[in-house]
């Protein structure tokens, strides 16, 4: 089982009640979890496979929002503030995750108080995310932006070869895939990438995280 760093404030007991009362969920390639509008009723922890998180943009295009990897949790905002669901996420691979329901999520809360922390705490790491990946976007270059998320996605595949497209890799950095595409094309041309239909290997990562700096 993957570890759930977002577990390590709960004593052991409530770590315990917690994982004893989730749901195995598995899911195939490409399927969706669950779907921008879709009633927000679950959270889920990553225990196998990695997660895309998707957006319908107002052009109507779908926008990478995130990917995530074992030990990551998403729908959290689900059992905090009722609502339907503002993206959509899909099993870039086999996906197993343990769901926690938000009647069991308030069960737990009822009678477990750290498990409330533990969801505090998840949302403030949302915020600083969000706020550190708008200051990206608003103060950094397209190419330094590009070699930061390959750098990061090489963590979270734990590999090289990173399973995601160029549309996907544009929506991560904020960018159009045109330009994702011509700085792509001159990583490869500088033998730091290799592109391949569906996938981006890495082949030099001492010149990404240079590039990354």
């Amino acid at each position: 089982m993957a570890r759930f760093d977002i577990l390590r404030e709960l004593s052991e007991s409530d770590e315990r009640a917690v994982l004893a009362m989730a749901r195995r969920r598995k899911f195939r390639h490409n399927e969706a979890i669950f779907r921008e509008g879709d009633p927000g009723d679950s959270v889920h922890l990553i225990d196998k496979g990695h997660v895309a998180v998707r957006l319908t943009t107002p052009a109507g295009e779908v926008a990478t929002l995130r990917i995530l990897g074992p030990g990551d949790l998403f729908g959290e905002l689900a059992v905090l503030d009722p609502g339907p669901r503002m993206a959509t996420t899909v099993a870039l691979d086999a996906v197993e995750t343990l769901s926690l329901h938000r009647t069991v999520v308030d069960q737990l809360r009822a009678d477990h108080t750290s498990v409330d922390r533990v969801l505090l705490t998840a949302s403030q790491r949302e915020v600083r995310r969000l706020s550190a990946a708008l200051s990206e976007v608003l103060y950094t270059s397209v190419p330094t932006r590009l070699a930061r998320h390959l750098v990061r996605l090489a963590e979270v595949f734990a590999g090289d070869v990173l399973p995601l497209t160029q549309d996907d890799l544009a929506g991560l950095c904020g960018t159009t895939r045109q330009t994702a595409n011509q700085v792509l094309q001159e990583l490869q041309a500088a033998g730091v990438v290799v592109l391949g239909r569906g996938k981006v290997t890495i082949v030099d990562h001492a010149h990404l995280a240079r590039a990354a700096r």
